[in-house]
């Protein structure tokens, strides 16, 4: 990989995995849960492109383009999340997660 180690690339997709699932277990904020899940899936895309590097080169882009299309789901997730956490909000008055967690059908 022209001077940067696979290992890494593979610990820092896992140390910022841990910080996502940290931010996520550990906040009520709706928006830091969002955050924490995108920090997240930006780790798994590192991995992606760590693993592909590493095991086929530059020959073959599949590992490449796959983080593509993981941006590409998560930028529509992230419009949708934030949509429905306004319509959300604007009823409630609160951020906190713990307030939408009675809702009802």
């Amino acid at each position: 990989m022209n001077g940067i180690d696979p290992t890494n690339v593979q610990v820092l997709a896992a140390v910022l995995f841990a910080l996502g699932v940290a931010v996520v277990l550990t906040r009520r904020n709706v928006f830091l849960l969002l955050m924490g899940v995108e920090l997240m899936l930006n780790a798994v895309n590192l991995s992606f492109v760590g693993f592909s590097r590493e095991l086929s080169g530059n020959e073959s882009l599949w590992g490449q383009m796959t983080p593509l299309f993981i941006i590409a789901i998560a930028a529509a997730e992230a419009c949708v999340g934030l949509a429905m956490v306004i319509c959300i909000v604007r009823g409630r008055d609160t951020l906190d997660s713990d307030a939408f967690a009675d809702m009802k059908e």
